[in-house]
Parts: structure tokens; C-alpha cells; sequence
């Protein structure tokens, strides 16, 4: 399948696929990335280092078969808080009934509740609310002495050994990153990873240390913050100023805030996002029926349409890929509703030029990435093409928004990769880097070959003179012969 018949059957707005046992194997990898996966997920809370590495290999290996570069993105546990073993497990929590958190890992009776986190017992106080199950069974500290906590049930559920606990509001010391995350960021560093995500951002300095960590083995990979607690939201704009893109995570954040408030702070988040020009990602349960059906509920359906029409850069398929019945097909029936609803997206007005301080790049870059995309519309052009080493001026362009097919080149397989989670950015490899004929020669021959361009088309061009090195100056209007 070639990159042209790809761009047609396929949304601007990116998908991103967790890889698990459903779809492991590399004829299922090649399967997603023909059905419309632009980056996957590892996920590293399952999985050794070596099984995930032969995960990135099948990954490479495919993408170069099918002819489409394909980014990976490594997802960090971070400092989950769960439950230890159970005295009783499962166990029924009834409304009311009192639970007792102890110090340890061994739970001497039904009603006594461990967990992984050797300092609960010491942050927990009186009036501070825990919440089990992915927020289904709820719990309010009563009293504490020095090794317990009693709470009592204020929703009533089942709840298992090892599932997780949320703790909103609650002020907690425990790190960013756990010690196994900087093992596994450094194996992402090393395996040349396209992303790391960092999980319970709270501030922007966790964000920098990951970044540095990076730096410090020569990786370019770009880092997500997801935002998923409450302290996140309270310093969003200083979250996402520090990150190279975002993960608006659902999951855990419609726990740690009122489940009300979540499609509100969705969409704050990726407003605050579209300002500093920073792709953004909205994950969890966005097809969750497809686990166990070929079609999503039309709420579902509505809620991967809203967040497009919100902003958003890319939709994220968890379970509905790893290890759901249906893999493929989420995948399809995601495209499909992103196809359907960027429609709505084709006569809106773009968005207005970026403010180069807040978006990361020289002003002559975003002035002129936001000129191309003007003088394209004008000049009713078949495509815009964007040369560039490091993605910031494909990334600026992305933001724009406009319908005008558009075509990352770069000299650079990391930065192809990176430039897969861009919005209606199609990266292709192998085209000269140079500003000049040779860049104009090669996208006619290839338009032309492919059948996306014809002789008397206009194309628009964005590279440099090198009269200014660190920036985007120059626009070039080509006619195909």
C-alpha cells in the first residue's frame, strides 16, 4: 500500500494502538498499521525489558515491509498505588461496613487492607477519601493510630488483591518515577524509543528530570506528560510548557477528580495543549465495547467524535487492541468515526498564527510554517511538503489544522517516526533533504507515480536557505511539469 493510497483511506487525526496478546504477532502489527495505527503503546506495567524489546524490533520490521514509518511509545507504570494479597479475595465491601489499612504485606483478616505503598498508613488522615476499583468501590478515613487506618465504605463493591488505589486530594511523597521506570527509561533510550510517557505528572520539574535522564544517553525520543491527577490540573499550563506532548488519561484522572468534571478538564487540557502547540493524546475506554463486540455504543462513537472536534491530535486504543476480540476492527471503526467527523473540520477556520515564544520555535519558523498553509489555500495546492531535521516546523504546521494534504520529509528515521503522531502530517522516508530541485524533482516524480498529482499542480514547499540556520525562511510555489 502505498503512502498516497494511505493518506486517502485514512484520518488526519492520529491513532495510537497498545500492543498485547491480541495483536502480538507481526502479521497483526502489519494488519493495524494497514488498518490506520500510526504509533504504538507498549505498555511497561506488563512485560519483561527483553519481551519488549522483541516487541520494538517486530514493530521496526513491519513498518519497513509495509512502507510507512510507525512510531513506539513507551508507557512508564509510574508510582501506581495498589492493594497487597487479600485475607479474602474476592471481597464484597458493603455500604458502611469498616475497613482497616495496616502497615506490612500480610493481611491477617478479611477486613485488614495492605497495599504496595509502605507509607499510607503515615500520609492517610482523617476525612481523606480512597478510592478502589477504578473509583467503583469508595472508602473515607475515619481515624488513624500508628499502624492503621480505619475507613469507612461510602460505595459499596467488590474489590480484588493487587487492583489499584486512588487517593484524590491526598498529598503524597512518593517519586515520579519508581525505580523500575528508570531502568525502563533507560532501555527506552537505548532501544531508540519514538516517546516515554510519564504517568501521575504532578509537576513540571518530573517532567525535565525524565527529559534529562534521556539527554543523558543521546535519545531525541519526545516526552508525554499524562495528565492524571489533580495536582496536574492546578499546574497545567507549566506541565505542558515543560513536555514535547500530553496524554489527557481518563482513566485514573476520572478517579482522582469528580467523574462530572472529566470532560470539562478534557477539554481544558487540550486548549491549553493547541496554545503551546504540543500534540495531544485523549486515552482510555474511548471503544471499551469492542473488547467483546464488532461495534462500539454510539456513545462511544460520540465520544472519540467530541474529542476531535475538541482538539484533539490522536485517539488511544488500550484494551481494545491488547487483548480485546477484535483488534483490527477497533482499529477500523476508529478511522471510520475520524474520517466521519473531520468533515465537519474541512470549512472551519484555521487556527491563527502561533505564538513562536510559547510554541518552541524560532518566530520566522511559525511565521512562515502558518504563511505556506495560507498561500496553499489561496493557490488551490495538492499538497504542502515540509522539510525538516528535528519535526518542530511539521509539528507547527500540524497545529494549522488546514486540509491541504501535507508531506514531512527529513533526512532523519527518529524524526519520521515522531512526526506520526502530528495531525494530518503523512512522514515520507527515503526523499532528498535539500531545499532545491532535487526535494522538487523527487515529489513530482512521486506525486505523479502515485496519482496525487498531475502536471499543472501546485505544491508548496517549506525548507530553509541556511541564511539562518536555526529556523524555516523560505516558501517555495512549484508547478508540476
Amino acid at each position: 500500500m502505498s503512502p498516497t493510497e494511505i493518506r486517502i483511506n485514512r484520518a488526519r487525526t492520529k491513532i495510537v494502538a497498545t500492543v498485547g496478546p491480541a495483536c502480538r504477532a507481526p502479521e497483526k502489527l502489519a494488519g493495524l498499521i494497514v488498518a490506520g495505527v500510526d504509533v504504538f503503546r507498549l505498555n511497561m506495567a506488563h512485560g519483561s525489558i527483553e519481551s519488549q524489546q522483541q516487541v520494538v524490533e517486530d514493530i521496526r520490521r513491519v513498518s519497513m515491509d509495509v512502507g510507512r514509518p510507525v512510531g513506539i511509545l513507551v508507557d512508564l507504570g509510574g508510582p501506581k498505588i495498589r492493594l497487597g494479597e487479600l485475607h479474602e479475595d474476592p471481597k464484597h465491601c458493603e455500604l458502611g461496613a469498616e475497613f482497616c489499612f495496616i502497615r506490612g504485606g500480610k493481611s491477617n483478616a478479611a477486613r485488614e487492607l495492605t497495599s504496595n505503598y509502605e507509607l499510607l498508613v503515615d500520609e492517610l488522615q482523617p476525612g481523606d477519601v480512597v478510592m478502589l476499583t477504578d473509583g467503583t468501590v469508595g472508602m473515607q478515613v475515619m481515624a488513624k493510630s500508628a499502624d492503621r487506618v480505619t475507613c469507612r465504605v461510602t460505595a459499596a463493591g467488590v474489590i480484588r488483591s493487587r487492583q489499584g488505589i486512588n487517593l484524590p486530594g491526598v498529598a503524597l511523597s512518593v517519586p515520579a518515577m519508581t525505580e523500575a521506570d528508570w531502568v525502563h527509561a533507560n532501555w527506552a533510550a537505548r532501544a531508540e524509543i519514538d516517546f516515554v510517557s510519564l504517568s501521575f505528572v504532578r509537576t513540571p520539574v518530573e517532567i525535565l528530570e525524565l527529559k534529562d535522564l534521556l539527554l543523558s544517553h543521546s535519545s531525541s525520543a519526545m516526552v508525554v506528560a499524562k495528565i492524571e491527577k489533580r495536582e496536574a490540573l492546578d499546574r497545567l499550563d507549566d506541565i505542558v510548557a515543560a513536555s514535547d506532548a500530553v496524554m489527557v488519561a481518563r482513566g485514573d484522572l476520572g478517579v482522582e477528580i469528580d467523574v462530572a468534571e472529566t470532560a470539562v478538564a478534557q477539554k481544558r487540557i487540550i486548549s491549553v495543549c493547541q496554545k503551546f502547540l504540543k500534540p495531544v493524546i485523549v486515552a482510555t475506554q474511548m471503544l471499551d465495547s469492542m473488547h467483546h463486540s464488532r461495534r462500539p455504543t454510539r456513545a462511544e462513537v460520540s465520544d472519540v467524535s467530541n474529542a476531535i472536534l475538541d482538539g484533539a491530535d490522536a485517539c488511544m486504543l488500550s484494551g481494545e487492541t491488547a487483548i480485546g476480540e477484535y483488534s483490527r476492527e477497533a482499529v477500523e471503526m476508529m478511522n471510520r468515526i475520524m474520517l466521519a467527523t473531520e468533515r465537519l473540520l474541512h470549512d472551519a477556520p484555521t487556527q491563527p498564527p502561533p505564538v513562536a515564544a510559547l510554541a518552541g520555535v524560532h518566530p520566522i519558523t511559525a511565521a512562515v510554517a502558518y504563511g505556506a498553509g495560507r498561500i496553499a489555500s489561496q493557490l488551490f495546492a495538492k499538497l504542502v511538503v515540509v522539510a525538516t531535521r528535528s519535526g518542530a516546523t511539521a509539528r507547527v504546521k500540524s497545529k494549522q489544522r488546514d486540509f491541504i494534504p501535507t508531506i514531512g520529509v527529513s533526512d532523519s528515521e527518529k524524526t519520521l517516526r515522531k512526526m506520526c503522531l502530528f495531525w494530518g502530517i503523512t512522514p515520507l522516508p527515503d526523499a532528498p533533504m535539500a531545499a532545491g530541485p532535487a526535494l522538487r524533482t523527487h515529489i513530482s516524480n512521486w506525486g505523479k507515480h502515485d496519482g496525487c498529482l498531475t502536471p499543472g499542480d501546485r505544491v508548496v514547499f517549506v525548507t530553509g536557505s541556511e541564511v539562518i540556520p536555526t529556523a524555516h525562511n523560505l516558501v517555495v510555489v512549484h508547478e508540476v511539469e
